[in-house]
């Protein structure tokens, strides 16, 4: 049965979260999530990416051989992250070096190939964008609540940064924790896991309650019916 536009954006922002579930783009996920501003911007290069290549391999998707499929969805994709790059090299310069080679590598995050050959490959224009932009967007709510919560455990300040991303009106969007030293594990790799593996496990204690609720909730029929069927 084909997905419906509410099951696209559940399943991106949710239920098949690239970040909490399928687990993939981990590298560039723990390695720029140490501030928020760092996690939102390679979230929000990600997304486009995502967006624009899914929009372009269901266009394409008729016209392209199954032999040369994945090829040629690689090329679509490194295209678009070319593009992207580019553009914060140009507009967003001291992020872009901060990002450094992780821009790039957005190319070889599975997650984008994965939805291309799974998803935008058989479906509509329409139902394809949506895909890739919920994908994207899931992906990056998880960049940057993991670098929030780096960075206001381990420097004790939040949106530290934010000029890079929104000029120079952001310098003073900087919120600190007076006489807070800060922990230095939370900013050092172990933490990115860490950090990781902890919002892994409120989703996963969401998910549970969820259904345990929904079970309690869900009527359940007396003896009489069950002996009459």
């Amino acid at each position: 049965m084909s997905a419906t536009y509410r099951d696209i954006i559940n399943n991106g922002l949710w239920t098949n979260n690239q970040a909490l579930v399928a687990l993939l783009g981990l590298c560039p996920l723990l390695a720029t999530s140490n501030t928020a501003i760092n996690g939102l911007g390679l979230g929000l290069a990600t997304t486009l990416v995502l967006l624009l290549s899914n929009t372009t391999v269901s266009l394409i998707r008729n016209l392209v051989r199954p032999e040369v499929r994945l090829p040629v969805f690689v090329l679509v994709i490194a295209s678009f992250v070319t593009a992207v790059e580019l553009s914060m090299n140009a507009w967003f310069h001291d992020l872009y070096k901060i990002l450094g080679i992780f821009i790039p590598l957005i190319v070889t995050n599975c997650a984008i190939i994965g939805r291309a050959e799974a998803f935008a490959s058989k479906n509509t224009v329409p139902k394809a964008a949506l895909d890739g932009l919920m994908m994207g967007l899931g992906f990056a709510t998880v960049l940057f609540t993991l670098g929030a919560t780096r960075e206001l455990i381990g420097q004790g300040t939040l949106f530290s940064g934010a000029h890079l991303m929104f000029g120079e009106i952001a310098r003073g969007w900087t919120i600190e924790i007076a006489n807070y030293k800060g922990v230095l594990l939370a900013i050092l790799p172990p933490g990115a896991f860490i950090g990781l593996g902890s919002l892994i496990a409120v989703k996963n204690w969401i998910d549970k309650s969820r259904k345990e609720r929904a079970r309690k909730e869900t009527p359940v029929a007396d003896e009489g019916e069950i002996a009459a069927t």
